[in-house]
Order: structure tokens, then C-alpha cells, then sequence
């Protein structure tokens, strides 16, 4: 059985910093993308970053980039979303995700969603 499991998630100020991790079991880790969306209710989710398999190709989207950096450990099955400069805008359920490559991600070909945790962000 595939599980991701996020976590990490919660209430931060504006300009502050989390770090998101999601650990990752029942799949070849060391051969799949990961990547991290968000959503905010009522609204389309949204790609955050993706990271191939070999740590060689990484995306962005537009929303975070420059302030997110994503990161994966294959030995240990984990991949993490550092994010830095948070604005209440950044308030959302961010989700981890895996997938064939980095752009699969990008145009929402997902094969695996995790649960979701929940990052606010206060003015």
C-alpha cells in the first residue's frame, strides 16, 4: 500500500519560515518525481515544486519560486518543502505528490496524493 504522509504544517507570521516533510512508503522511491502542491478551498490546487527521481531536474511554479526549495532524502524515503518569506497568501493545504517526472507533476499527471497538511500564515 502506497502512503504519503505530510507533515510539518501550521501557523506561522508573516515572513517566517517552515519546513514540510513527507515520508513516503509502499513505492520505488528512488524512481519516482516528488513534488508539493497547495490548495485553498474553493480554488483549483496549485503546483508548489517538483523533483525528479536522481535529484537532477527540479521545477517551481510561479506562486513560491524563489521561496520554496524542495529537497528529498531516497535513502530515507522522505522529500521536504522549505519554505521561506511566507505571506498570508501562502495559507493553504499543501500536499505532497509523486509521479513519473517533473513535468508530469507540473501538468497534474499525479499517480499518488498524500492527505494534505494545513500552513496558515498570519498578517
Amino acid at each position: 500500500q502506497v502512503r504519503l504522509v505530510e507533515s510539518g504544517g501550521g501557523l506561522v507570521q508573516t515572513g517566517g519560515s517552515l519546513r514540510l516533510s513527507c515520508a513516503v512508503s509502499g513505492l520505488t522511491f528512488n524512481r519516482k518525481t516528488m513534488g508539493w502542491f497547495r490548495q485553498v478551498p474553493g480554488k483549483e490546487r496549485e503546483f508548489v515544486a517538483a523533483k525528479g527521481w536522481s535529484g537532477g531536474l527540479t521545477l517551481y511554479g510561479d506562486s513560491m519560486k524563489g521561496r520554496a526549495t524542495i529537497s528529498r532524502d531516497n535513502a530515507e524515503g522522505m522529500v521536504y518543502l522549505q519554505m521561506t518569506s511566507l505571506e498570508p497568501e501562502d495559507t493553504a493545504v499543501y500536499y505532497c505528490a509523486a509521479g513519473a517526472t517533473p513535468c508530469d507533476l507540473r501538468a497534474g499527471a499525479i499517480n499518488y496524493w498524500g492527505e494534505g497538511t494545513l500552513v496558515t500564515v498570519s498578517s
